[in-house]
């Protein structure tokens, strides 16, 4: 096996923390990743990490080499870019985290035309709604739908996403439509609920300023569409990106509600780590998502703010 190979297992096991997951990210089982790092640690002459059952921490040595390969492996890839860049085709597996709703609505139908204009990229597409960390879980580039805080990350906006709260005919006329923004704390609200979530603090742009609601409910789930079901049948109301339920909005299925304080609208994005040289596959990709996205919020999101409920 070659170096350049063992230096690029070593870096992954010092940026995910373990062998498991080194080994999951290069599809290698846990006793390659280590007969490969024990075969550059005697390549080397020196130990380069310390192992416990948990985890492994590498070695003061392990360190200073763990950037020289940072250096050497950013070069290959910058060899690699240039390439590509002057004709050649971006290529390699390409593992994309996104929300539930965004993926199933918008990315999975764009996927197949992505692949068909990058045949040598390969897709692993992962959805869900929790905020994955994307060293730890091996992910190369992810969608996100948030406010953006994380600096650790480079983010690249696609579209800004208009919120709206909303609820069943039905539940309205059982409880009341809200007619200010704190009247929501006497209602079900639907709350998208996962460790690190901030959803059960909504706030809403008003005259006076933004205002943040602790709301409350019974149902709360890690699923953005089982909010979308349990408003549909009458149990609360549902904070929501346009997008996700334009079809609702139309057939008068859910109702907007308190038109003169909306959510702030959530910035859809595409983020990746930090890195001096990105690899071509997430450069082309992360292209294709803002050429490709924005005009599809956009055309979904025109004109489908109805008349609120009426009070």
């Amino acid at each position: 096996m070659s170096l350049l190979e063992n230096m690029q297992v070593f870096t992954r096991v010092v940026e995910l923390g373990s062998l498991s997951a080194a080994g999951r990210h290069l599809r290698l089982s846990p006793a390659v990743v280590s007969h490969r790092l024990q075969q550059l640690e005697q390549h080397l002459g020196v130990r380069l990490l310390n192992r416990t059952t948990r985890q492994v921490q590498p070695t003061e040595q392990g360190a200073a080499f763990y950037e020289a390969c940072q250096e050497v492996l950013a070069a290959v890839a910058h060899a690699e870019s240039v390439v590509a860049d002057s004709g050649g085709t971006p290529k390699g597996n390409l593992r994309v985290t996104a929300p539930l709703g965004f993926g199933r609505r918008i990315l999975a139908p764009l996927v197949p035309v992505f692949q068909a204009r990058y045949p040598q990229i390969g897709v692993r597409l992962r959805l869900s709604d929790h905020l994955l960390d994307l060293l730890r879980e091996a992910v190369d580039v992810a969608i996100r739908l948030a406010v953006l805080t994380d600096s650790s990350l480079i983010a690249r906006k696609i579209a800004d996403c208009p919120r709206v709260l909303c609820a069943a005919p039905e539940y309205l006329a059982a409880h009341g439509v809200p007619e200010r923004p704190e009247d929501l704390l006497e209602h079900q609200c639907l709350l998208l609920r996962f460790p690190g979530s901030q959803q059960y603090r909504w706030t809403l742009r008003t005259a006076e300023g933004p205002v943040t609601l602790p709301v409350a409910g019974r149902f709360d789930a890690d699923d953005g569409d089982v909010l979308t079901e349990w408003a549909l049948l009458g149990q609360g109301i549902v904070m929501k990106p346009v997008f996700e339920i334009a079809e609702h909005l139309r057939s008068g299925r859910l109702l907007r509600i308190l038109p003169d304080a909306p959510p702030e609208p959530a910035t859809l994005a595409v983020v990746y780590p930090h890195r001096r040289l990105l690899p071509p596959k997430v450069k082309v990709f992360a292209d294709f998502m803002v050429e490709e996205v924005g005009g599809i919020i956009a055309r979904q999101s025109a004109g489908l703010l109805p008349p609120a409920a009426a009070a």
